[in-house]
């Protein structure tokens, strides 16, 4: 059914650029660009592109030479006729134009709305619509392509079969309630038992993977701490490959936490230098010091940098007590020095120790992946496809939990109204992945995550 009002909102991102994209979608789309362009008659050929003079509607003034592209209901993105207008990048033109449709009659786009039309018209389903905003949202190579796998419908074509064989399953459960005097044979009951075992391995394979892809969609958060000097802030520096933070020979110098983002092997870490650890009684350096241990009790993994030219200190030894609750690896700095030691941390046991030298780079290469080694996953590397939303990981894992109690109740000989009612249930957490059976409440949480415009 069609959509009673034709939304406009601004595609690109806003700010001054060589090109400023404007989105119309529905009914009115083409009524509505005849009447910015004061032509009565404008009838552009679909899925092509005519260079037009834009006019403000109330002064009739030239606003803009534009390109209008028209896309024609059923076959454009929405499921509606779409117009887009390329117009010159500026914002204040974009703005002007969007008013211009807005006093035409359109209506603000809301958040995600355009691709919520593309579901409504059966343009893509629910989880191709989720895959369009992880892909916008993707910040690594890897991210990437696993979202657009889940747009091409990977995850959807994983679903059916086990879809259709749940279905395969159900017909003769309904068949024997319908002929209520004949229980079912031995040899079916063992048959559905093994095509259920089948169906749970399915989806607890598929779940699996989402450790995986959590971390690579969502990234690590690493937390660099240690006492004042011991070289955290080159350390930082060195990793993401330029100078952000301040280093002098000072101690106390970082006062407050920095964080950047990096990539290491397409994974995305936030990583934060922090203030030095001491006693210390200035009131600033103490609040440094707090935020701190913020920022370790909240990380992923802890690096502990260590001075690999000084014995353990008792601050030292403060600090990796506090490590100690949370993951955590240490970075000895300072091999470069003729009077660094592994044997200055002796006795150190459970957390991997990776000599490296800030000033000159030595041993960068094993410490970047001693950071993952205990997160990363053969998955990520050998381009398996991954569950990376936690809404889909929940429903498969229901679903299974919906398998499981069915099959027991089978294994148990319990009626076959029970047994169906975990089937049933099962079947529809799985078509609450694609939107067939997801809640309206549901969808207004996902789409408000997405940005206006798409």
């Amino acid at each position: 059914m069609p959509v009673p009002d034709t939304i406009v909102a601004l595609s690109t991102p806003p700010g001054r650029s060589g090109i400023g994209v404007i989105r119309l979608s529905g009914i009115d789309a083409l009524a509505l660009t005849r009447k910015l362009l004061r032509k009565d008659h404008f009838s552009p050929q679909a899925n092509r592109v005519t260079l037009q003079t834009i006019f403000d509607p109330e002064s009739g003034e030239a606003l803009d030479q534009a390109l209008i592209t028209y896309f024609q209901t059923p076959y454009s993105f929405t499921g509606e006729d779409v117009i887009e207008l390329s117009c010159h990048g500026s914002p204040v033109l974009l703005l002007r134009v969007i008013d211009a449709l807005l006093l035409l009659g359109a209506r603000a786009a809301d958040p995600g709305e355009f691709t919520l039309r593309a579901l409504t018209h059966g343009r893509i389903n629910l989880n191709q619509a989720e895959a369009i905003r992880d892909l916008i949202d993707a910040q690594t190579h890897a991210a990437v392509r696993q979202a657009a796998r889940q747009l091409g419908g990977e995850l959807s074509a994983r679903l059916q079969p086990i879809k259709d064989a749940l279905i395969d399953i159900i017909v003769p459960l309904e068949s024997s309630l319908e002929f209520v005097e004949d229980d079912l044979p031995e040899i079916t009951i063992e048959q559905i038992n093994v095509r259920l075992s089948d169906l749970i391995q399915r989806l607890n394979d598929l779940a699996s993977t989402f450790r995986a892809g959590r971390l690579l969609k969502e990234g690590l958060r690493v937390t660099l701490a240690g006492r004042p000097n011991v070289g955290k802030s080159s350390i930082f520096n060195r990793l993401l490959t330029f100078d952000r933070a301040i280093v002098t020979d000072i101690p106390g110098t970082t006062r407050d936490s920095l964080s950047e983002l990096i990539t290491i092997q397409d994974i995305p870490i936030l990583l934060t230098d922090t203030a030095g650890v001491r006693t210390s009684d200035n009131l600033i350096e103490s609040i440094g010091i707090e935020r701190t241990r913020r920022a370790m009790a909240d990380a992923d993994l802890i690096v502990l940098v260590l001075d690999g030219t000084q014995v353990l200190t008792s601050e030292d030894q403060e600090l990796l007590a506090d490590a100690r609750e949370n993951k955590y690896l240490i970075a000895l700095n300072k091999s470069d020095l003729a009077d660094f030691a592994l044997s200055n941390v002796c006795g150190l046991n459970g957390a991997p120790i990776m000599p490296v030298s800030a000033k000159t780079g030595a041993g960068f290469d094993l410490f970047r992946d001693a950071i993952l080694k205990p997160f990363i996953a053969t998955d990520i590397q050998d381009g398996s496809f991954l569950i990376t939303n936690a809404r889909h990981y929940d429903l498969l894992r229901r679903a299974s939990d919906s398998l499981c109690s069915a099959k027991h109740l089978l294994e148990s000989r319990s009626s076959e109204d029970l047994i169906l009612l975990g089937l049933y249930e099962s079947l529809r957490f799985l078509g609450e992945i694609t939107g067939e059976t997801t809640p309206e409440d549901v969808l207004s949480q996902i789409f408000a995550t997405f940005c206006i415009g798409k």
